[in-house]
């Protein structure tokens, strides 16, 4: 992306400050034995991009069709725009926009008709229809292509039809579920740039994804799920300091006399040193000067070196630390 929202050093007294879009309290719900959320909460501000993770099983499908009323839960509320969200609150859903994971889209209507279409079930007048059609298609930057069927268009193109078919009427809150999976990296920049300007104009967005980079870019807040559970909720730099590693730094030595790796494993804050294939890894626990310390014993011992990496943790690093390394289903 060409620039990051600002939206994503919003601080905690600025949310306090503002409306809750969305609020979940103690929800339940079980499908026979399993249970899918155990008594989950949430509490998503009006302008955030509000990232929801967690490993596959984890309930983040569940929650969204909770929260949209497509699914029957055990036990809690749940609250939209102020309201209690039901099957039949039509006036809620008018507000809201839906972009899942599968493109869903009609084969044989061309890309403006299916914007057009989407767009009438929510807005009757008609030149108001036509002008939404229009920004939509624009937004997406799909006026090359608006007489094309979706066969006709490449995979990028088509996930950006599927965005303005969501997005088409306008809502106040957005929910969108994987919207960049399997697109090209252009392709996948133009459709984060377009949820960060939707942003912009005003739209609360809930967003799910496994490229974590694009979360921890865009995302105001975010929100670690795992086994029906809501482990934890911070902003990306909030979440980063809850795990043990602050730094990782690589070096690369063709040997290491053991005395000097016991030295260097007595520098101040390293918990854990790792000597594999001629690289050296250390993993600091805080510590604001690791790289030079470490440098200057290196020099000290007359020990010549190769490449040398300094890497932050990532929201990888805690995604995996909170939920585990284990392949899940």
């Amino acid at each position: 992306m060409s620039k990051k929202s600002n939206h994503v050093n919003s601080n905690s007294a600025d949310l306090d400050s503002k409306t809750s879009v969305i609020i979940v309290e103690n929800l339940v719900k079980r499908y026979k034995e399993l249970i899918a959320l155990d008594h989950f909460n949430l509490d998503i501000k009006e302008g955030e991009i509000f990232g929801l993770l967690g490993p596959n099983g984890s309930g983040k499908t569940t929650t969204i069709n909770c929260i949209l009323a497509l699914l029957k839960y055990d036990k809690g509320t749940i609250k939209v725009l102020g309201k209690e969200m039901k099957p039949d609150s039509y006036d809620l859903k008018r507000n809201i926009g839906v972009v899942m994971q599968n493109v869903a889209v009609f084969d044989e209507l061309t890309v403006y008709e299916n914007i057009d279409y989407f767009c009438g079930l929510y807005i009757k007048d008609k030149s108001t229809k036509k002008q939404y059609v229009e920004d939509a298609i624009n937004f997406v930057d799909l006026d090359k292509f608006r007489k094309f069927y979706p066969k006709k268009l490449s995979g990028g193109l088509l996930r950006r039809l599927n965005i303005a078919c969501g997005i088409v009427h306008k809502p106040k809150l957005i929910f969108m579920d994987e919207p960049t999976v399997a697109v090209d990296p252009q392709s996948r920049n133009n459709i984060l740039e377009g949820i960060v300007k939707l942003n912009e104009q005003g739209a609360t967005i809930v967003y799910t994804s496994h490229y974590m980079e694009e979360v921890e870019q865009i995302c105001t807040r975010i929100s670690i799920m795992d086994k029906g559970k809501n482990i934890t909720i911070g902003s990306a730099p909030e979440l980063k300091k809850m795990i043990k590693n602050t730094e990782t730094i690589s070096i690369e030595l063709l040997d290491i006399p053991e005395a000097v790796l016991e030295k260097i494993k007595n520098i101040n804050h390293i918990y854990k040193t790792e000597y594999i294939d001629n690289t050296l890894k250390l993993y600091f626990s805080g510590g604001r000067h690791n790289l030079i310390n470490v440098l200057d014993l290196l020099k000290k011992e007359d020990l010549h070196f190769g490449q040398v990496y300094s890497q932050l943790p990532t929201l990888n690093d805690v995604f995996l630390e909170l939920t585990g390394k284990e392949l899940r289903d």
